[in-house]
């Protein structure tokens, strides 16, 4: 019995897999000079056997973390951390009647985190450039409205906005007997 994450596994066998990668340049006469060895990942081609009315279910399982990239760790023989699976190869044969042979590849691996942090991007003081700007009123123009039947302080006040204490100390006609036919200042 071995675990790769949380899947418990019948392994049949495992084979480690250790080597370097290594530069090597040609000489005139004898072994080729060799100046730097570069340790290569380790990798363990597990054979497994999947059985039991669920098998196709474990199979999906272990296909959806190596499809995510979940990092784990194998405890068999041998133990392995920071392991991914890389390569899932079923075989089904005659011999395994309710299961699946599968030969696993796991690769070790090391994720780099970076000191990198992405700055908050800088924002520029807002400006009205590029906007058409209001036109301050001149003071001393002011708006007149000539009325007619119906008017008083408080429709003149809907309609131009401006208060009606303001529009009754402008003109100086009582609410109830504003005449028709005078100007008003309105604003």
């Amino acid at each position: 019995m071995a675990k790769i994450g949380n899947y418990n596994l019948f392994v049949i066998s495992e084979s480690p897999d250790y080597g370097v990668q290594t530069t090597s340049y040609p000489v005139e006469k004898g072994i080729a000079f060799t100046d730097h060895v570069k340790p290569e990942p380790e990798s363990l081609q597990i054979e497994v056997f999947l059985s039991g009315s669920n098998y196709r279910k474990t199979l999906d399982r272990l296909k959806y973390s190596m499809y995510r990239g979940d990092i784990m760790t194998y405890s068999g023989r041998f133990i392995m951390r920071n392991v991914i699976i890389e390569k899932i190869s079923p075989k089904a044969d005659k011999s395994a009647k309710n299961g699946v042979l599968v030969t696993i590849t796991l690769k070790q691996i090391r994720v780099a985190t970076t000191p990198y942090v992405k700055p908050n991007p800088q924002t520029k003081p807002t400006t009205n450039a590029g906007k058409k700007q209001p036109t301050p009123k001149k003071p001393g123009t002011a708006v007149y409205h000539v009325t007619k039947r119906g008017d008083s302080y408080r429709l003149l006040s809907k309609k131009y906005g401006t208060p009606v204490s303001q529009l009754r100390a402008w003109n100086k006609y009582p609410d109830t007997k504003i005449p028709i036919g005078v100007k008003l200042r309105v604003k």
